[in-house]
């Protein structure tokens, strides 16, 4: 049995891969840039099978198929009440290990589990998978408290992956990160940077937001992107966030965020730029 890999503390979201419209070797470049700068996990959720990610990742692997031994590949499966769990989540791994044209994933993550499922029947189709080495670790995806204590209960989770920005920071406010801290399982932080929305939305809040976003970013000397995923990072359960862009670059303003030490007045300012009321934010 191996050990679970760490995840890198930023991860390089592949699900606009299709988007991008690159060539195998393109997408290997990418695989290879994101690696030379340190981040070596990548989530490669294909939900649905629609926008045919983990088979774009999986062909320009092929390329250079070392290189899966330096990558932490995160997975995601559906699964609905009513249904045979286990055959589903077989079912589901296999083809995303076929895609991806590797033995195992290093971290499965089941998105939106419905509070019906048995918890009981699913904790043992997933351990299946563990104890045959097709996955290495688990976690949930945007899960309800409840669900994801009872499952835990039965089988550990290493991760929650949850909506999270200054513009989506529920999070922050309904239990769901500091139920992680006191289980020690890792947040994920998905689309840190709402989508882009924090760049060019033009709804009031965003506009807001960027305007106290860039004066503090001049202030410290640092990217805007690097304040943000500070700011994300700035909870003491310290999610990972999650990006989704084609540019090295915006991983490299993330991994700046790891040095740069958000005093709490500041994280406050951003947060009730973004509407955030001070009785809802914590950031320990």
């Amino acid at each position: 049995m191996h050990a679970p890999a760490a995840l890198s503390p930023v991860i390089a979201g592949a699900w606009r891969l299709a988007d991008w419209q690159w060539t195998p070797a393109q997408r290997l470049a990418w695989i290879e840039g994101n690696l030379d700068i340190g981040v070596s996990s990548f989530d490669v959720a294909d939900i649905g099978g629609q926008a045919g990610t983990e088979a774009l990742f999986g062909e320009a692997l092929a390329l250079r198929p070392a290189l899966r031994r330096q990558l932490q590949l995160v997975g995601t499966c559906v699964v609905t009440p009513g249904h045979a769990v286990d055959a589903q989540v077989q079912s589901a791994v296999g083809q995303s290990l076929r895609a991806l044209r590797t033995d195992h994933l290093d971290l499965l993550l089941l998105h939106r589990p419905d509070p019906a499922l048995d918890p009981d029947a699913l904790a043992a189709a997933l351990d299946g998978l563990r104890r045959a080495g097709r996955v290495r670790q688990f976690g949930l995806g945007q899960a309800a408290p409840a669900v994801l204590a009872r499952l835990h209960d039965r089988l550990p989770l290493a991760a929650h992956q949850r909506t999270l920005s200054p513009l989506q920071p529920g999070a922050l406010h309904d239990g769901t990160l500091d139920q992680c801290q006191a289980l020690g399982l890792r947040p994920m932080a998905w689309a840190p940077l709402a989508g882009g929305r924090i760049f060019t939305g033009q709804d009031a809040a965003a506009v807001r937001l960027r305007g106290v976003l860039q004066a503090i970013a001049a202030e410290r000397g640092v990217a805007v992107t690097t304040l943000v995923i500070a700011w994300v990072r700035r909870h003491a359960s310290r999610p990972l966030p999650i990006l989704g862009s084609r540019r090295i670059t915006v991983a490299r303003e993330a991994l700046a965020a790891l040095t740069l030490q958000l005093d709490d007045a500041t994280w406050r300012r951003i947060g009730a730029a973004a509407g955030i009321a001070d009785d809802d934010a914590c950031s320990s």
